[in-house]
């Protein structure tokens, strides 16, 4: 099966929090999109990884992914090897996605880092023939980043203002990591009873950025080639009006 779009995040509810809104815009609009998992999220604080995965498979269902994997990597323990290259090499050749999302390769997270730093090099090296999978080679066209914090002038936003309350009931699927007053799990930066309202308020940041009520930002290492200026400004400033 070909993808639109496939998204790879370190841990399940990665690609949730930052580009669900995203997601959910594609497959609206008719694109084939999926998710990627790298780890299954085992050294979480919260939850288990039988828990993550069943909020996973949720959480695609709300977005309307077409496909949904997870590479069994190890949580915490992430490294750009020849061997995790290979992983995401095997998922690009299968699904041949023309758009690549994965972590900004300047964030907080360790993991995030070694995401980033993993599907970067895999989407390269995915396009060399010598590298053997028992698939055709194939390099997709575009690698876009995200991150869940504010990062200094993105490259472009997307307006999720019809698709927000899409994503936040993906992210709610995961209920395991956000706040829970009956829980005895320890607390983390996601179970605080701030963290959804905070995600609100970053989303809604981003939207005023580009005036609309909801957006996501993201980041391309390359210079973005416009074909017609005066058609891309046009619906670009159409989109924006109230």
């Amino acid at each position: 099966m070909r993808l639109d779009a496939l998204a790879f995040g370190a841990h399940p509810d990665d690609v949730e929090l930052s580009v669900g809104g995203t997601l959910a815009k594609l497959a609206n609009l008719g694109h084939r999109t999926g998710v990627a998992d790298m780890t299954r999220g085992e050294l979480g604080t919260r939850g288990t990884p039988r828990i993550r995965s069943r909020e996973a498979q949720a959480a695609a269902e709300v977005l309307q992914l077409k496909t949904r994997v997870n590479l069994g990597l190890q949580d915490a323990h992430l490294q750009d090897t020849s061997g995790a290259r290979l992983k995401v090499i095997e998922q690009l050749r299968e699904f041949r996605p023309g758009l690549v999302f994965t972590h900004h390769w300047d964030d907080p997270h360790p993991d995030h880092v070694a995401t980033s730093r993993i599907v970067t090099a895999a989407c390269y090296l995915s396009g060399l023939k010598k590298i053997t999978t028992g698939q055709p080679r194939f390099r997709p066209d575009r690698i876009v980043y995200f991150r869940q914090a504010s990062f200094p002038a993105p490259t472009f936003l997307v307006d999720i203002s019809a698709f927000f309350e899409q994503k936040m009931r993906a992210v709610g699927c995961f209920a395991s990591q956000l706040h829970d007053p009956g829980s005895d799990e320890p607390g983390t930066y996601l179970s605080v009873p701030e963290f959804l309202p905070a995600l609100k308020a970053l989303n809604r940041h981003y939207g005023s950025l580009i005036r609309t009520s909801y957006a996501e930002a993201f980041h391309t290492r390359e210079a973005l080639a416009v074909g017609d200026p005066a058609a891309f400004f046009s619906s670009s400033r159409k989109a924006a009006s109230p």
